[in-house]
């Protein structure tokens, strides 16, 4: 079998660490590995396989050699240096949103649109996380017939905001509870027993920029540039996992059944459909957590519309929705590089 020379961006991070956990677990070939972070980090000791690793500083000459380069160390480190890495030989899949927008640049869940990895100029990108969860669930139902249309709302972790942000939720719940006062340094707003629309700039339509990412990534994604999204998107304190209220709307006549939609989604890889109604059982970011597939449930028909189905959704946004689907994306390209 073929190695790869690997580098992470962004190795102390949460995302980066999860991607050095998966390129453990999931027995990456790899030959050689390199730890990059920024000076801050640069230095700290890392065991993987049994060895243990410092990481180095980032700079323009860190990708001699590299044939693959993970990144999650923000849109602005991915702008400067990604074009290093692929000028120096190495595909680089990025997990900012630095290049997903990017005409020539794919944007992959590889369940949904492997074809799009071959069309790469050096660089793929991850799709935004909250994308990822939607369309693992939302996709497959094309199956069935056209989508009209999708509402989605979203409880998004602390995670989704980095390891910094985890840890913020984790000390303000303790001053919660001992009535001490909760500042924020991360979120803007108190995150513990709390919840607030989504930390991101809002444009002049009124949606933030995270909903507008769901817009158009979707778009893309699926390459309809019709395809019609209304997105809300709140911070909840949930330490990690997402969670999304989704109501599909087919096309006049098209609603599927629910055991259709079941079968579509038994036939799915990524997915695991969690409906236990007798049992009041269904999808929560607790058992999501630290879990590969995307649970689905509380499937039913929208009473208000003919043609509508709701569902909950849940999955872990540093796996499925960040580093899994960048390894995945990474194991897709190497069987057809071999």
């Amino acid at each position: 079998m073929r190695t790869w020379n690997v580098a992470v961006v962004g190795s102390t991070g949460a995302v980066g660490t999860e991607f050095l956990k998966l390129l453990e677990t999931r027995e990456f070939p790899i030959k050689t590995l390199r730890l990059l972070a920024s000076e801050r980090s640069a230095g700290k000791s890392v065991d993987f396989h049994g060895r243990t690793y410092k990481v180095e500083t980032l700079t323009a000459n860190s990708f001699e050699d590299v044939d693959i380069a993970f990144f999650s160390a923000g849109g602005s480190r991915s702008k400067e240096f990604a074009p290093h890495a692929v000028a120096a030989g190495a595909l680089v899949i990025d997990n900012s949103s630095a290049y997903r927008m990017d005409p020539s640049t794919p944007l992959v869940i590889p369940e949904i649109n492997p074809e799009d990895i071959a069309r790469h100029s050096g660089i793929i990108a991850n799709p935004n996380c909250s994308t990822i969860i939607m369309l693992m669930a939302v996709a497959p139902l094309r199956k069935l017939g056209a989508i009209k249309r999708v509402v989605v709302s979203t409880y998004q972790a602390a995670s989704g905001a980095g390891a910094q942000a985890m840890n913020e939720l984790i000390a303000q719940t303790a001053d919660a509870l001992h009535d001490r006062p909760l500042v924020p340094q991360v979120f803007p707003y108190p995150i513990a027993f709390n919840l607030f629309s989504h930390n991101t700039r809002i444009d002049e339509s009124g949606y933030n920029e995270e909903e507008r990412k769901m817009i158009l990534e979707t778009r893309k994604i699926l390459h309809d540039t019709h395809f019609r999204v209304s997105a809300t998107c709140v911070r909840v304190p949930v330490l990690r996992a997402h969670s999304e209220s989704i109501n599909v709307e087919f096309s006049e006549g098209g609603r599927p059944t629910l055991e259709q939609i079941r079968e579509v989604y038994a036939e799915t890889p990524g997915v695991v459909v969690v409906d236990d109604r007798v049992a009041n059982h269904f999808p929560m970011p607790i058992e999501a957590s630290g879990t590969d597939d995307v649970l689905i449930g509380r499937l039913r028909y929208d009473d208000s519309c003919e043609n509508a189905v709701d569902m909950f959704v849940c999955g872990d946004q540093i796996l499925k929705g960040a580093a899994l689907n960048g390894l995945q994306i990474a194991e897709f390209w190497m069987r057809s590089a071999q």
